[in-house]
């Protein structure tokens, strides 16, 4: 059985959660002896590095020549590019990485599409009305003979604005990667909380910092350090100094797996304060880390912490600063979620998640069988 992918995440993304994905079910896929090809001419992706190089029909570019005319270009000449190679390749399956417009002309292979979350048809006000992901969205998930949900709710969610795909969708946990645990400590003056990743609109930031500060306890005993998404920006700045907390309290780094690692293990609790998830990886790899995690009680994440969470309401300030005193100031609860989260990750790997997905290429390339020779 061929299996391509198609160029879209590994042009958008250096790193980055769906480029992992799909890095590591390709890796499982290769040990069972499938043949799989990415078709990314030109891509900026580093973790394609960890694939074996007849696997990638592409070259790598360094991320800072991708300005926003260059990706746009490259995007629009990787879909010409990569459309022609993978049709001459002639896979049985074909993925496609993220959302694109584009005809489909010929039903020699089964088209794939996974959906991460409906976040732009829900929070639409989260983002610019220029916005095309909706738009690009609706077309693949149309084009598509078949769907892929990360999680149930991300189903629920598709389900409730395209309800005529309901007998082409499957639900896939995605996996977390077990990072390597450096024999370190950061060096830090206080204890603090850790959080991840972007910091704008439904990711709830905002609302976390003024809880933080709300909360003489916690802002007297503890700092709060931000891991990527970008520096602090002077609206942050000026939220920071507007609730009363001082620049040196909140910081932010920035690294690579090793380094995050690291600060997940040595935070005294992570925050996951987003209103909306697709699925939400970071949580999970706080728990591989040993670190508890206090989070919202909202879409995908009782689906994915289960029990090995405290949660909260991400609008009530409130709740978000007295699930996080739960935790923080008891020995007794940090220790019990840290021994939930080492059970809750058994439900969650890769393995897992890449058997599933071949399980479900294998029906759908059968079916495709029994419709051409019919």
């Amino acid at each position: 059985m061929r299996i391509a992918f198609d160029h879209q995440t590994f042009t958008l993304q250096a790193y980055g959660g769906i480029s992992r994905y799909f890095v590591r079910v390709i890796e499982e896929l290769l040990i069972k002896e499938e043949e799989v090809g990415i078709f990314a001419p030109y891509h900026c992706n580093q973790l394609l590095s960890m694939l074996p190089q007849n696997v990638v029909f592409g070259k790598q570019i360094s991320k800072n020549d991708f300005n926003k005319p260059t990706a746009l270009a490259l995007l629009v000449a990787n879909q010409i590019l990569a459309s022609k190679k993978i049709k001459k390749w002639e896979p049985s399956i074909f993925h496609e990485t993220y959302y694109s417009f584009k005809k489909r002309t010929h039903n020699k292979y089964v088209t794939v599409i996974t959906v991460y979350d409906m976040i732009h048809e829900k929070f639409p006000f989260y983002f610019s009305k220029l916005d095309p992901t909706s738009f690009l969205k609706r077309d693949a998930i149309n084009r598509a003979d078949h769907i892929i949900c990360i999680s149930t709710s991300t189903k629920n969610d598709l389900l409730e604005i395209f309800p005529s795909v309901r007998d082409k969708v499957s639900v896939v946990h995605l996996g977390v990667s077990l990072f390597k645990t450096l024999n370190s400590t950061v060096s830090i003056s206080r204890p603090y909380l850790f959080y991840v990743g972007s910091r704008n609109g439904h990711k709830n930031f905002t609302n976390f910092l003024t809880s933080f500060a709300n909360s003489k306890k916690l802002n007297s005993e503890f700092d709060i350090i931000a891991f990527g998404g970008g520096s602090f920006t002077r609206n942050e700045y000026n939220l920071m100094k507007e609730i009363g907390l001082k620049e040196e309290q909140i910081k932010h780094v920035s690294g690579n797996d090793d380094m995050l690692a690291l600060y997940y293990k040595n935070a005294t609790a992570f925050i996951y304060p987003s209103i909306y998830e697709g699925f939400g990886l970071p949580p999970l790899e706080a728990m591989a880390q040993g670190c508890p995690v206090v989070s919202s009680n909202s879409s995908s994440m009782p689906e994915v912490i289960g029990n090995a969470g405290e949660y909260f309401d991400p609008f009530s300030n409130e709740q978000i600063s007295a699930a996080i005193e739960n935790v923080v100031f008891s020995n007794s609860r940090r220790n019990e979620l840290i021994e939930l989260g080492q059970k809750r990750l058994g439900l969650f790997t890769w393995q897992n998640c890449a058997n599933e997905t071949h399980r479900i290429y294998r029906e759908l390339a059968g079916v495709s069988r029994v419709q051409t020779n019919s």
